[in-house]
């Protein structure tokens, strides 16, 4: 009886029984529909390997995608008051906010981590989308400052990975409380003399185009990116005349004026690792070395002013 139960019983339950399949095994393609595993999606960094539609990645794939060797160190940022008004809607705000702390394992929509680019040490921050859609609160205003702070006392790029759908409506006038202090966190590093470097992912809307997203030194924007303010239906209905194509895309945005570049995910850290030591260790151009106060050959020499001492004596 015990062969039948512990050999038999099992084999025929196994045989007949469904296997559940995770869903996260297979991704269908938003740009040709095509089913994708997910071992190939990561070995292909989140690119489809049919049409090279760019798709959305996880915020550790991404610091991983961007220092060196996937190596960093998460910074731990500051606490905030989870709800500040006592909002709610169909739900509470604060049970939102533990069941996305739940989801993702991320206190809040923003990550901020320290590492190397092409043996240089940069500064990233980078939105979690999956986090109430990257919407910008009061904790991501303390992560964009405590990482702006960071990137000024190692003298280090700053760079920002925005995918966020805009303000975050629960938290009211404090979500556009955000921008302003967005921008004071650009200027600290800016004042400091320090390359501040954007790289525009889907989507990029709402606040947080309309603030520090569109004031960086350089803007890096992966292939078919949606970057604007307002929806596209919104912009229509309110001018009352249809869009061109590809409004509001990454190539749009390049081809006038408003990008520097768009690059593909796979070329990206290349990429910002050559502009990393392009601004932080500026080629000497060739040529002889010489001493600072000896004059170039056929220079005029420069007549000594007579200051106030001078005059004094004489």
């Amino acid at each position: 009886m015990s062969w039948i139960t512990n050999f038999v019983r099992p084999k025929i339950k196994a045989l007949i029984s469904k296997q559940d399949v995770p869903d996260s095994l297979w991704q269908k393609c938003p740009g040709c529909q095509t089913m994708l595993h997910h071992q190939e999606r990561q070995k292909n960094l989140n690119v489809c390997h049919h049409c090279g539609h760019h798709l959305r990645m996880a915020v550790t794939e991404r610091l991983q995608m961007l220092f060196d060797q996937g190596q960093y160190q998460v910074i731990d940022l500051p606490k905030t008051i989870a709800d500040p008004l006592k909002f709610r809607d169909k739900k509470r705000y604060g049970d939102r906010l533990k069941e996305a702390q739940l989801k993702t394992g991320r206190k809040d929509a923003i990550a901020v981590a320290q590492g190397t680019i092409g043996g240089e040490t940069a500064v990233v921050a980078a939105f979690d989308f999956s986090f109430m859609g990257g919407s910008m609160g009061a904790a991501v205003g303390d992560g964009l400052l405590t990482a702006a702070r960071l990137a000024v006392m190692l003298k280090a790029p700053f760079i920002v990975v925005p995918s966020s759908g805009g303000a975050r409506m629960q938290e009211g006038a404090l979500s556009l409380m955000q921008m302003p202090r967005s921008v004071v966190a650009v200027e600290l590093v800016k004042e400091a003399r320090l390359p501040y470097i954007v790289i525009l992912t889907d989507p990029t809307t709402g606040g947080v185009s309309a603030s520090f997203a569109m004031l960086g030194d350089i803007h890096i924007a992966e292939p078919g990116a949606q970057i604007g303010f307002a929806g596209t239906r919104v912009i229509q209905e309110t001018i009352r005349e249809s869009l061109p194509d590809g409004f509001q895309t990454a190539e749009y945005l390049r081809d006038h004026g408003m990008v520097d570049m768009v690059t593909p995910r796979g070329e990206l850290r290349g990429q910002l690792a050559a502009i990393i030591q392009i601004l932080m260790r500026p080629k000497v151009a060739p040529g002889p070395q010489r001493d600072a106060e000896t004059p170039r050959p056929g220079a005029k020499q420069a007549v000594p002013l007579r200051g106030k001492k001078d005059k004094a004596k004489a």
